[in-house]
């Protein structure tokens, strides 16, 4: 229950609607109770006129214009009510879709490796939409049970105290019988629920993927697989409803043995003289306006238990930490100074003068060491970082290496040797367990993650496009970018021959993830993206491994360009595209090996001269450890869809799929 006053308590501009809601329903119910004695006082008068005792037809009428105005009121009324919480509902919802949005986006990376995206959306839907269910229900019945409550056992008292001690016993037995129902539901719900999230988090991957789902024909195995986790709520369900159902047997068993007393006592009561008919048909009536208010204590409790349910799954994430910029321990003591005033020239390895640092693993480097002066916004370093993304498994350990503005840096080692978990923790994606990642100088755990990450620009091996325009996925990370920009920024990715090919050119919509284009033509769109955003520092994360031949020398024409004038981390998978790099680092089980210029390290018998060996060998197994450097081993490779310029602008003109 907790969790619901804290979504009343965090919704307060709502404030309004409720008690909106609550007045028409305190007037409802005086509409609703001024029924019963219209009627009686109208029985009155017809057996009086029937008994020829008195009474007029007049008097009749009136009552029944009385009548009439009492429920013209009680539906206006009603409808007031029902539009302020159809109003708040969506409201509501936007106020907790928005703010759970919002947490997500401030959540750190490694939320999102231990998460199903259809998981995260699922308990968004469902938590929202039994919360809003439940509040609107709640706001606009639960004080009119009250107030009906309330007058019933006031005006039963008035008339007939026994009346009003049975009603008084009923109310808090029948409550009592409800908790108890759902005293073990709300456990049972929330098993259902995590069974459904993990049903519908494989629905959403196989919707995202399908075309790999049909290319190994899987769809029976999936569906297989998604029946069988419903299927597994429903032995839950099974014992949740027997449970529900039995004690709501017995409290209606309660309700109605209540009512069989109450009724006797109505009717012998009227029998000897102690209530006219009329006051009889009143009373017979306010029994029945109560009887509602407790037979709908079961759908309040029932829905107040999904909502509480719901809400839970909606706080875990609202309760998570979020991404949050905090300096880290630097693991050597060479490091104190890192972001103080001028920063003091990292130690780049055994590149520093001092040497290498005992107990370190040396780190070979090729040919006069550079500069190391860290001031400008172009450079970046990293400092005896240690990182794993799980406790007890480092992926790096102790990597000490740095760029200068200007500089084009590639890393070069066997997959899953840590190269994109460098690009991760240079774009703050997760924080260094130990040592110090800066740009320009500045520990970037010091730095808002806004500011780091504007002054980065990534072109990923997944250009990670978003449905909608080609515009709006250039103009991605410049929104008020002009057309003239869009189109200068796609021209000089070489991007621009293509696009203009669409029938509807820059406002061509290219599907979910881009599916309308080929490889070739999301990896230049992504390409201008980059250059429009015109970062300082730039990544290639394998910007053009999945494109062929064709398709790769356009997309590295654009690279070239976006490149210009930049700072760049380079992964590559052709060693034709680091040849021109300015200095080469290797990794070798996660930490650095060696670091020189392509003509150095192609001589100094290391990681990058056994690569360039392998290369020129036409023996499997050497073609084989090649690939397992992510270096292509010289098979063309790519998309089927990318094929050359003019193929491609022949499809786009034809709105190619």
């Amino acid at each position: 229950m907790r969790s619901l006053v804290r979504i009343l308590s965090t919704t307060r501009e709502l404030w309004p609607y409720y008690l909106g809601i609550v007045a028409s329903s305190l007037l409802m119910s005086v509409t609703a109770l001024v029924t019963p004695f219209i009627i009686g006082r109208a029985t009155d008068e017809v057996v009086a006129i029937a008994g020829g005792h008195g009474g007029t037809v007049r008097t009749i009428v009136l009552l029944a214009l009385g009548l009439l105005v009492a429920e013209l009121l009680n539906t206006v009324l009603t409808n007031v009510g029902g539009y302020l919480g159809d109003t708040m509902t969506a409201r509501l919802r936007q106020i907790l879709s928005v703010r759970y949005f919002e947490k997500l986006l401030g959540l750190p990376q490694r939320y999102f490796d231990n998460e199903l995206s259809g998981t995260i959306i699922g308990r968004l839907s469902r938590s929202i939409t039994e919360v809003t269910n439940f509040l609107k229900s709640m706001a606009n019945t639960f004080f009119t049970m009250l107030v009906t409550t309330v007058a019933v056992l006031v005006i039963s008292g008035f008339y007939s105290w026994p009346l009003a001690v049975m009603l008084a016993v009923m109310f808090p037995a029948y409550m009592w019988l409800t908790t108890r129902t759902s005293s073990n539901w709300q456990r049972l719900e929330g098993e259902k629920n995590d069974r459904i999230d993990l049903a519908n988090g494989r629905f959403s991957e196989v919707i995202g993927q399908i075309r790999v789902v049909k290319s190994f024909v899987r769809e029976r195995s999936e569906l297989a697989m998604f029946d069988a986790r419903y299927g597994s709520t429903i032995d839950l369900t099974r014992g949740q409803a027997r449970h529900w159902h039995t004690m709501d047997t017995a409290r209606r068993a309660v309700l109605n043995l209540a009512f069989l007393g109450i009724y006797l006592v109505l009717f012998l009561q009227t029998a000897h003289g102690a209530f006219s008919i009329g006051v009889m048909v009143l009373l017979l009536q306010l029994m029945a306006m109560a009887r509602t208010p407790v037979t709908m204590m079961s759908f309040i409790v029932d829905s107040g238990q999904r909502a509480i349910a719901g809400s839970e799954s909606y706080f875990e994430v609202m309760d998570q930490v979020p991404e949050v910029r905090r300096a880290l321990p630097a693991a050597r003591a060479a490091d104190t100074a890192a972001t103080a005033g001028q920063p003091s020239a990292p130690a780049v390895g055994p590149e520093s003068a001092a040497g290498p640092v005992p107990d370190e693993r040396p780190v070979s480097v090729v040919g006069p060491e550079p500069t190391v002066e860290m001031v400008d916004p172009h450079a970046f370093a990293f400092r005896h970082v240690d990182f794993g993304y799980e406790p007890g498994r480092p992926v790096l350990c102790d990597v000490t290496f740095h760029a200068d503005a200007g500089e084009r840096i590639a890393l070069v080692g066997e997959s899953g040797g840590g190269k994109s978990t460098l690009v991760n923790l240079l774009l703050g994606l997760y924080p260094a367990d130990a040592g110090i990642v800066s740009l320009g100088g500045r520990d970037i755990s010091a730095m808002p993650v806004e500011k780091l990450r504007r002054d980065v620009g990534v072109v990923f091996q997944d250009p990670s496009l978003f449905s909608g325009t080609i515009r709006e996925n250039i103009a991605y990370g410049r929104p008020d970018a002009t057309d003239d920009e869009v189109a200068e920024a796609a021209r000089r990715a070489n991007a621009d021959r293509f696009i203009e090919r669409f029938p509807d050119g820059y406002d061509a919509l290219i599907g979910e993830r881009g599916v309308k284009l080929s490889g070739g033509q999301k990896q230049r769109v992504a390409v201008a993206r980059a250059l429009l955003k015109d970062a300082p520092v730039l990544v290639l994360d394998e910007a053009t491994s999945s494109l062929d031949t064709k398709s790769e020398r356009l997309v590295q024409e654009g690279l070239e360009e976006l490149m210009a004038d930049r700072t760049t981390l380079i992964i590559a998978h052709r060693l034709s595209t680091i040849s021109s790099v300015d200095r080469i680092v290797t990794l070798r089980d996660g930490a650095v090996d060696e670091i020189g210029s392509p003509a150095e390290l192609a001589v100094s018998g290391g990681i990058y001269a056994e690569l360039l060996a392998l290369q020129a060998s036409d023996d499997l197994a050497d073609r084989a450890r090649l690939r397992a450097y992510g270096i292509d081993a010289g098979v063309e490779t790519g998309d089927p869809d990318d094929r050359t310029e003019d193929a491609e602008t022949a499809d786009a003109g034809a709105g190619r799929r």
